[in-house]
C-alpha cells in the first residue's frame, strides 16, 4: 500500500517510516499539508496519510473533505502530548499513532488502512483449483472479468492474481471499493475532477481511472454503485475514455477492469437497482468463488498460513495447529469465509501457549460453536448465570483488564482478541487509569 507522510523524516517519525516500510508499505514523505494536497491530486493510488500532530490535522481533513478526497488520516505525535491526541481526533483523524512507535500497532494502522492483511492466493481444494484454472485461463486477454461470491471468500485476493497474470502486470493495479465511498465522492474518486468543478476544488484532481492507465482498475462490490453514476461508468468502458467532473473533453485511458460483487446482480437488474447493460460489459467473463464451506480442502492450508503469518506478524514463536484444531477447523460452517477463518486463527496465535495450537484456543464463532457441543450439559447456561447480578460496564471492564494482563500489555493484541479498535481500548484504559484502577502498562507488551 501507498503512504504519504507529513512532517519532518527525523527522530521518532523516522523510526516509525522505517518501520512502515518493513512492514511493505511504499512511503512517500513531504513537508508541511499544501504540498500533501498537491501530491494527493496528481496521484490517487494513495491509501493513507500519516499526519505529525505539529501540523494542523483538523485543516488537512476538511480540505480533503472539500476536495473530495476519501482517504484516511492518521495523526501521530509524542505519547505524551494527550491534548494534542484528542484534538486531533476530534478533528477528524481516523486513528492517532503515539511515538515512539510499536511496530504491531504500525502493522494493525496499515492493514486496517489496506483492508487487505495479505494478497497470498491458496488453492488446494478441487472446486477451488478449477475456478483458479479458469481465472488464469483468461488472464492473458483484455476481457472484463465479474468476480463474484460471498464476502469474505478473497475475491480482490483473486483480482490482483489475475493482474498479476496478465499482460499488465508490469502497470498499476488500483482497487476503488464502491460500497466504501460516499455517493456524492464516488464520482470524483473515479473519473477525477477539475478545478472549480464545485465548491472546494481548488485544483485539478486525477480520479482512479487515470491512476490505473496502463494497469488494471478493480471496482469492488460493484453492485453497491448509485444507479446514475452507472452510465457514466458504462461509457467509460465502451469508449475507454472518462470525463472529470466539470472538465470541458474527454480523456483517454488504456485500462482493464476487474469488478466484484456479493450479490445476485441478475436480479438487481430485473428490480431496476443495476443496468443491465453495464452488467452485460462487465460479465465478459463470470467468475464464482466458492465458499469456504464448499472447499473443506482449503481450510488446513489456509489455517496453516495464518498462523505463520500473524506468528511472525506479531513477533512469536511459530505454533503448529494440532490435528484435534484441524479437525474443529474443517468441520465448522464459516460463515464469514476465509475473512473469519483469517481473525480466528488471529485470535488463536495470541491465545496460544503450549507448543501447538489446540482446539480449546479457537476462539470465536469455530471454538465457541464447538466447544458448546462438547460442554457438558447446563455448561452454557451456568457460564452466563456467572454474570448475572453484575452491570455491563463491569464485566466489560473486567473483559478489558484481564485480556490486556493476558497479552502482557500489548494493546494491539488485546483489541484484536477484544474485537475493537486501538483507539476504542486505549480510551477505555485511560477511564481506567483515572478511576484509580491498575492498568497493566505497555512496557510488559511481549
Amino acid at each position: 500500500m501507498r503512504v504519504l507522510l507529513i512532517g519532518a523524516l527525523s527522530g521518532e517519525l523516522a523510526k516509525a517510516a522505517r518501520m512502515a516500510i518493513a512492514r511493505g508499505a511504499k512511503l512517500e514523505q513531504v513537508d508541511g499539508i499544501e504540498p500533501a494536497l498537491a501530491r494527493l491530486r496528481n496521484d490517487a493510488r494513495v491509501d493513507l496519510v500519516l499526519c505529525e500532530i505539529s501540523h494542523d490535522v483538523g485543516a488537512l481533513v476538511r480540505a480533503l473533505a472539500a476536495e473530495r478526497m476519501a482517504l484516511p488520516v492518521v495523526a501521530c505525535g509524542l505519547d505524551s502530548d494527550a491534548p494534542a491526541a484528542v484534538r486531533a481526533i476530534r478533528d477528524g483523524a481516523r486513528e492517532f499513532l503515539p511515538l515512539p512507535a510499536d511496530p504491531d500497532l504500525i502493522a494493525a494502522i496499515l492493514e486496517a488502512a489496506s483492508g487487505e492483511t495479505g494478497h497470498t492466493l491458496i488453492a488446494r481444494d478441487p472446486t477451488m483449483l478449477a475456478c483458479l484454472r479458469r481465472a488464469e485461463q483468461v488472464a492473458g486477454a483484455e476481457a472484463s472479468v465479474l468476480i463474484t461470491g460471498e464476502s469474505g471468500t478473497g475475491k480482490e485476493v483473486l483480482a490482483r492474481h489475475i493482474h498479476r497474470k496478465s499482460r499488465r502486470a508490469n502497470g498499476p493495479f488500483v482497487a476503488l471499493n464502491c460500497a466504501a465511498i460516499p455517493e456524492n465522492l464516488l464520482e470524483s474518486e473515479l473519473f477525477g475532477h477539475e478545478k472549480g468543478a464545485f465548491s472546494g476544488a481548488a485544483a485539478r484532481r486525477i480520479g482512479k481511472f487515470e491512476a490505473a492507465d496502463g494497469g488494471t482498475l478493480l471496482l469492488d462490490e460493484i453492485s453497491e454503485m448509485d444507479i446514475r453514476l452507472q452510465a457514466k461508468l458504462l461509457r467509460a468502458i465502451q469508449e475507454r475514455e472518462i470525463d472529470r467532473v466539470g472538465g470541458t473533453g474527454p480523456v483517454k485511458v488504456n485500462v482493464r477492469i476487474l469488478a466484484t460483487s456479493n450479490r445476485d446482480m441478475m436480479a438487481d437488474c430485473t428490480a431496476g437497482r443495476f443496468r443491465e447493460d453495464l452488467y452485460f460489459r462487465l460479465n465478459v467473463v463470470s467468475l464464482r468463488i466458492p465458499a469456504l464451506r464448499e472447499r473443506r480442502g482449503d481450510i488446513a492450508p489456509l489455517a496453516d498460513h495464518y498462523a505463520r503469518h500473524y506468528a511472525e506478524v506479531n513477533g512469536l514463536p511459530p505454533r503448529p495447529i494440532s490435528a484435534a484444531a484441524h479437525t474443529r477447523l474443517t468441520n465448522h460452517g464459516w460463515r464469514g469465509n476465509v475473512r473469519e477463518l483469517e481473525n480466528t486463527m488471529h485470535r488463536a496465535v495470541l491465545l496460544s501457549l503450549g507448543d501447538e495450537i489446540d482446539a480449546v484456543e479457537l476462539s470465536g464463532e469455530a471454538g465457541a460453536s464447538a466447544a458448546a457441543s462438547s460442554a457438558p450439559a447446563g455448561f452454557m447456561q451456568g457460564g452466563v448465570a456467572g454474570l448475572v447480578g453484575r452491570t455491563m460496564d463491569d464485566v466489560e471492564r473486567d473483559l478489558i483488564l484481564q485480556t490486556l494482563n493476558h497479552t502482557l500489555g500489548n494493546r494491539t493484541h488485546a483489541a484484536t482478541i477484544l474485537g475493537i479498535s486501538i483507539r476504542a481500548l486505549r480510551n477505555k484504559l485511560r477511564d481506567y487509569s483515572a478511576a484509580g484502577l491498575e492498568v497493566t502498562p505497555p512496557g510488559m507488551a511481549a
